[in-house]
Parts: structure tokens; sequence; C-alpha cells
């Protein structure tokens, strides 16, 4: 089918959420707290409608389900990603994810999740929490216990244009000021570490202490980027990572080239500028996907895309 897929995205209010999906994509957001742009899921908490073409109004879900053909024939009972563009105007809370194994057993079946983060945008000296510095668990155990939350807790700069992977285990926290594209494993499962104290309708959010515990990993490790580059007529591509669930590009179009599909499905994202694939046009906040068989595609213009797909081999993983 020679018919690219797009996509209506689903938003979330959140406590520490602003309006740049608004001010900086066109959308229309349901208020000045919304946090996440769920650009590209199946998730029953959020399932994006297809605009568009022969499948209109449907949702990805639905067509994962019952069109498996267009996703490579890929097993699974869910669709594997879910792309994103969070909005931080506050600090989020300092959080954890389980892996698969973990959140099978501990979370009705779900997946694990493996998540990495592009840094669309932030303030200037702003700041990200990746990693901790306890090296044991007796440790970790006693810092949170006795709520030495500076101690514990690693900060690094950030500036527009890093990338980050979030391995389960990893302890993190987008900070106030920050706007990103993150790509991850198709869950929901968030472990709350510390939420500042504040409160939500009078109340402190929900914390998960015990559970955060048992998935922290002890010493943190960081996973770097890959961020190979390579020019292909008028695109620079930068192949940012490879893991186990997702492999992510960076393209910049200044120009025109053409591409070739060679994986069960590949998702887009337009996240600055516009142009043009195989003749639709393509702007700021466009999300779309290119189902299996779609053969090769054409992107013109000027424009920043970030684009990804599952990694379904061994040789694609290195």
């Amino acid at each position: 089918m020679h018919e690219a897929i797009f996509l209506e995205p689903v938003f979330k209010e959140m406590i520490w959420g602003g309006n740049r999906l608004s001010k900086d994509f066109g959308y229309s957001i349901p208020s000045d707290k919304t946090g996440e742009c769920w650009a590209v899921s199946a998730h029953k908490n959020g399932d994006c409608r297809i605009r568009g073409g022969r499948f209109d109004g449907r949702h990805l879900s639905e067509l994962f389900a019952g069109e498996r053909e267009l996703f490579g024939g890929i097993e699974g009972d869910v669709f594997p990603l879910l792309i994103k563009i969070i909005d931080a105007k506050e600090d989020l809370s300092i959080q954890v994810h389980p892996d698969n194994a973990y959140a099978k057993e501990h979370e009705n079946g779900s997946l694990g999740k493996t998540e990495c983060w592009y840094i669309l945008d932030c303030d200037r000296d702003a700041k990200i929490v990746i990693g901790h510095h306890a090296k044991t668990k007796e440790e970790l155990r006693q810092m949170i216990e006795q709520k030495r939350w500076d101690e514990l807790i690693r900060v690094i700069p950030i500036r527009k244009g890093d990338f980050f992977q979030i391995v389960p285990g990893t302890v993190h926290a987008i900070k106030g000021g920050t706007l990103i594209l993150e790509t991850q494993q198709n869950s929901d499962i968030t472990y709350r570490l510390y939420d500042y104290d504040r409160l939500q309708n009078g109340k402190p959010r929900e914390l998960h202490i015990e559970k955060s515990i048992d998935v922290i990993g002890c010493p943190h490790r960081d996973v770097g980027a890959e961020r190979a580059k390579e020019q292909i007529g008028g695109v620079l591509r930068e192949h940012l990572i490879s893991c186990d669930y997702y492999s992510v590009d960076r393209l910049e179009v200044k120009g025109e080239a053409e591409f070739s599909l060679t994986e069960p499905f590949r998702i887009f994202s337009v996240v600055e500028g516009g142009g043009v694939l195989d003749g639709v046009s393509l702007k700021k906040g466009d999300h779309f996907l290119l189902p299996a068989n779609y053969g090769t595609y054409r992107l013109s213009g000027d424009m920043v895309l970030i684009t990804s797909c599952v990694v379904s081999s061994e040789r694609e993983r290195k």
C-alpha cells in the first residue's frame, strides 16, 4: 500500500504541564496544563485515530490488530512503540521504570519501559535528572528513607539537540523548561520515587518506594548514544540509538533524498520546518507511519524529523 498513515495526537493534562504544545506546534490542547502529546500511540490509555486516507477514523490499535500485514506481520499482542512530545513547564517527579520481566510479574502482564529522549528545546542552563549516586541497594534505601535527595539524585546540564537513552532501572526526571520527543516501548508503567512533596487536588501524589527500590540499578551506569552521521542527497541522517526495542534516527532535510523502506514499518515526527513526502505536504507537528511494502519514498523541503522503527534482528542492533 503506497499510502502514509497520519495520526491525530492524544493530549494529557499534567500537574507539571504547560502550553508549548499549542504555542510551538499549533495543537488544540485541553488547557495550559497540557504535559503530553501521545503522537503515535495504540495504548489503551491513549489510542490515536488515523487522519485521512482509506483508514480514516480508525484507531491505531484496531489497525494493528486487524491489518497486521501493514506492519510486516510482526508478532505481539500490542503495537510495540509509543511516541510522545513532552512539555515540562515544571519538574516531573523523580521516577524509574521496570523491565519486561518485572512488569509482567507485578503489573498485570504489561510491557516494561525502555525509552529515549531527544531534546527539542530547553531553557538556558536547563538540567535533567539521569542516574543516582548510591553505590549499593543498601545505601540507596538508606538515602531514600533519610530523604537525602540532593545527595542521591544525579543532575546534569542539557542543551537543544541532546539525546539520552533511558533503560529500565534508571532514575530519571525531566525538569522544568524542557521540551522533548520521547520514543519508548508501548507501556504506561511509572514508579514515582520522589515528587517534591507537592499536592494534587490537595493530596500528595502516590509514590512507589518499594517497587522503585526493587528495580533501580546500583550503581548507575550511563548508556551512550551512537550519533553516527551520513549524508544522503539533501538529507543528513544521524543515527541516534539502536536497542532491542527500537532504532531512532534524526533526519535534517535541506533539499531532497530518496530512501527505501526495509523495516516492518517506520514512524516519522516532523519537529521543525516543513516539506513534502511523495507529493504530500508535511508541517511541524505531523506524525505518520509508512507501512510495510511502501517501497521507496522521497523527502524534500527544509525540516527536521525524528524517525523510528522496531529492531527485528541482531544485525540491525549493531
